[in-house]
């Protein structure tokens, strides 16, 4: 328990000295939960998420995925794995502060998202695989090649969305001022794992998260449904089916 307690300490000192607004305040939440909810042991994981969310006081962007990879020492020292290097570590230890322009911070902050559903990962190695497969948004944005880890499970490979919901083109079905999609359905499809893509009547399409572990069961024709699509925590999509259950993760493909 004392170790558990621990953890939560160094995240909370972590989530007060770095972040801003609504980010910050869930990052927060998640916190208070992993002091508090009944755990047999501490993982390597958590001490990573809070190195990681130290990094978001690094400004370049360059710096802040080193010390984003810096940060994931502590999992490889437990699986017995070389280190990270050590201009990685240098940054992890002591990330130096600095402003990232907008949509830089909006990347990173998908990462983080991502690397945070790699949690349903119960395999720490597999954990691992995911963390670095959720860099890959950042990677792309300055134009370096995909990261050569490979999550270990495909159904569970991080997947972020590519821009927040506010930055959509909006029509009829979005009310001004309101960050939600409320559109009927014009099709849907699932895939072998059965997660589905839909697409609505204004022309959006959306796909469900591949690490989401809800299954729609929609029988009906596609016009019987109508999808409300809202912002979820940490940057993530949420899509509800009205007089459905089931609230599943999305990201939007056009």
């Amino acid at each position: 328990m004392w170790r558990s307690t621990r953890i939560g300490v160094k995240l909370i000192v972590a989530t007060v000295m770095t972040g801003d607004g609504i980010l910050r305040f869930l990052w927060l939440l998640l916190v208070l939960l992993l002091v508090w909810a009944p755990r047999a042991h501490a993982r390597p994981r958590d001490d990573v998420m809070a190195g990681a969310y130290r990094c978001s006081a690094v400004g370049e962007p360059r710096q802040w995925l080193d010390c984003f990879y810096g940060a994931v020492q502590p999992a490889r020292a437990a699986l017995g794995l070389a280190p990270a290097t050590a201009a990685q570590l240098r940054l992890a230890s002591a990330p130096p502060s600095g402003a990232m322009a907008p949509e830089d911070a909006r990347v990173r902050d998908a990462v983080l998202a991502g690397a945070l559903r790699c949690y349903a990962i119960t395999d720490e190695r597999q954990w691992l695989d995911c963390y670095y497969g959720a860099a890959q948004p950042m990677r792309a944005r300055l134009n370096l090649s995909p990261a050569p880890q490979k999550a270990s499970s495909p159904a569970m490979v991080a997947s972020v969305p590519a821009q927040p919901l506010d930055r959509f083109p909006q029509g009829p079905e979005i009310p001004h001022g309101v960050g939600q999609v409320v559109s009927p359905m014009t099709a849907y499809s699932f895939s072998k794992v059965r997660n589905f893509t839909v697409t609505l009547a204004n022309g959006q399409i959306w796909r469900q998260l591949s690490g989401d572990p809800n299954y729609a069961h929609w029988k009906k024709p596609a016009a019987s449904y109508v999808a409300t699509i809202k912002h979820g925590a940490f940057g993530s999509f949420n899509l509800e089916v009205r007089d459905t259950p089931g609230v599943y993760k999305v990201e939007r493909i056009r």
